[in-house]
């Protein structure tokens, strides 16, 4: 039986933001979910994803920053995006019953997590959906000097055909980054996670992606010294 939806008000600082937050029996922990810079928390990939990992046991409760809940294309600068997860992050923490918090995103919603980390949010460990290393065609310029502080559990999600991170550029980074961090790539799959020639919808792409997250959750919450690491 799927897991109920719940929506949610979020306050970020004065500015009410929307949240849905699902919870099935016993969760293995929970995992809050920012969207990427270009589509809101409704999008099918996230509601995709999410289903399928309460489906299997984690809570989630995924969230909009304050730009696209005011309607605004542009994203918002780090500090209010950094304001925004923690905000997400506390209200995640209300609903728990003392199961691990993690952090997730697509894109700019999980590089936004790891700077929110950096900056001293608690978080059990971070979980990224195509990390955007850096802007397409300019590989110069990196996205990864704050990642070199975290120690928590960190695992990357990417597509081979990802023009926002550059292959050997993304793997140089996750080696130095050192155990904490794991690797997957997705064969084929571009910054959305799309194979060309494979007739799938965003709902099924992101419901594809669910279960080595859920793997990757319960293998590092079962060490109690990871949770709350920083």
């Amino acid at each position: 039986m799927a897991a109920a939806e719940l929506a949610l008000t979020i306050d970020v600082d004065g500015t009410a933001v929307s949240g849905i937050y699902a919870r099935p029996p016993r969760p293995a922990a929970t995992l809050v979910v920012a969207h990427g810079a270009g589509a809101g928390m409704e999008h099918p990939f996230l509601r995709g994803f999410t289903a399928t990992l309460n489906d299997d046991g984690v809570a989630t409760l995924r969230f909009n920053f304050p730009y696209r809940e005011a309607g605004r294309k542009f994203p918002d600068r780090p500090p209010v995006a950094i304001a925004a997860w923690r905000a997400a992050m506390a209200a995640a923490a209300a609903r728990s019953e003392g199961e691990p918090l993690w952090a997730a995103g697509k894109s700019f919603g999980g590089r936004m997590a790891s700077m929110a980390v950096a900056e001293g949010m608690p978080a059990a460990g971070l979980v990224y959906l195509g990390y955007p290393l850096h802007p397409p065609g300019k590989p110069e310029k990196l996205r990864d000097g704050h990642l070199y502080g975290l120690t928590v559990p960190m695992l990357f999600l990417q597509g081979t055909r990802d023009t926002f991170a550059t292959r050997g550029l993304l793997e140089s980074v996750v080696e130095r980054l050192g155990p904490a961090a794991t690797l997957q790539w997705r064969e084929g799959g571009d910054h959305t996670f799309a194979v060309a020639g494979a007739k799938r919808s965003p709902e099924e792409i992101g419901a594809g992606l669910a279960a080595a997250v859920a793997d990757f959750i319960r293998l590092h919450s079962a060490d109690p010294a990871s949770e709350g690491a920083r």
